[in-house]
């Protein structure tokens, strides 16, 4: 009996052994799985990332090569329609072939900043006009365009003085978090806007990168190179006459302002003609994405701004941003048929 029992100890003492080192193995096979997955994550991460740069870097090349004088000869192999479009007009958002090919899941777009409203240029009357163009136009509410526009002038003026519907410091300490007003007349980046009083809930969710610009000198837009974001902004302007615009790029250059008024009303060509110029800028933001969301045009982008002086030295990067939002890049939403070619 008593060797019986041994035995069942035996036994228990085997099976539990059995039973521990099972879960032993179990869980270093895990922990073994998930290191696997780790490494296989981090190493896709890295090169997607890699990628992502190189792309970014063959974008810069692509704008340093724009100001590169033509070797003797090569207009010799140029047609009539390539002589006719203006080279620095396809930094514009559209798809591009860069003479340094990136990765074919690398999809890069630039934006020359000329096609977008220059904040740290515009005067009071034409903010007023953006301002009212979004409060509805001639609905807009007087007081509410003059609180806002007091709100800007305390925000960018260099003293600390509140006007009687503005606001200065003591307004912005109250929030939370606290902060104070710039009291410069120049912005530091573009989502500045945002911390000004009411000017958060009047842009509402404006993808503010794609309409507007803090670099340059220049208040005026190109319409050659201007984002669906910038033009939509722009007083009078409606969306068919943005359609038109975008439609009537794709064919040719737009090479005076006046031609757009055979596509666009009067009424709009009115207002929006002294927004308007035929401007380029050294500013440019460039986006690098995945090509598996070319479809999707509110995607994520690695966004960087740069400004680009000459061939002969790198540019000089001004912002980076990981997550930034693509500007609205969908083909024209109208068709105005085949264009005459221009004389």
């Amino acid at each position: 009996m008593k060797q019986h029992s041994q035995r069942g100890v035996v036994l228990i003492m085997v099976l539990w052994t059995a039973i521990v080192l099972t879960v032993l193995v179990t869980v270093l096979a895990a922990n073994i799985r998930l290191s696997a997955n780790t490494a296989l994550h981090h190493r896709t991460g890295t090169q997607a990332h890699a990628q992502l740069m190189g792309a970014v870097r063959k974008a810069e090349m692509e704008l340093m090569m724009e100001l590169m004088p033509l070797p003797l000869g090569v207009l010799d192999n140029i047609d009539d329609d390539e002589l006719q479009r203006i080279p620095a007009y396809r930094f514009n958002g559209q798809a591009l072939s860069l003479h340094y090919a990136a990765d074919e899941n690398v999809r890069i777009r630039i934006y020359d900043h000329a096609g977008k409203i220059n904040l740290n240029r515009i005067d009071r009357s034409r903010l007023q006009q953006v301002i009212e163009k979004q409060l509805g136009g001639e609905d807009a509410d007087p007081r509410q365009v003059q609180e806002l526009l007091a709100a800007w002038s305390d925000w960018t003026d260099l003293n600390d003085v509140p006007d009687s519907l503005g606001a200065e410091d003591e307004t912005y300490l109250e929030l939370e978090p606290p902060y104070t007003t710039r009291n410069n007349a120049e912005l530091d980046s573009v989502e500045e806007l945002r911390l000004i009083r009411g000017f958060d809930e009047l842009f509402g969710d404006l993808n503010l990168e794609a309409a507007f610009t803090i670099y340059g000198n220049s208040s005026a837009v190109n319409p050659n190179l201007a984002t669906r974001e910038a033009l939509m902004l722009l007083p009078g302007m409606t969306l068919e006459a943005v359609e038109a615009i975008f439609a009537l790029r794709e064919q040719r250059d737009i090479q005076t302002i006046n031609e757009l008024g055979e596509w666009i009303p009067i009424e709009v060509m009115v207002e929006i003609s002294p927004w308007l110029g035929l401007n380029t800028s050294s500013f440019f933001s460039i986006y690098a994405y995945s090509a598996d969301d070319d479809e999707d045009t509110t995607a994520q982008a690695f966004l960087q701004v740069i400004e680009v002086r000459s061939f002969s030295t790198l540019p000089r990067v001004y912002m980076v941003h990981p997550y930034a939002q693509l500007p609205d890049y969908s083909p024209p939403g109208v068709d105005i048929g085949l264009l005459p070619p221009l004389d």
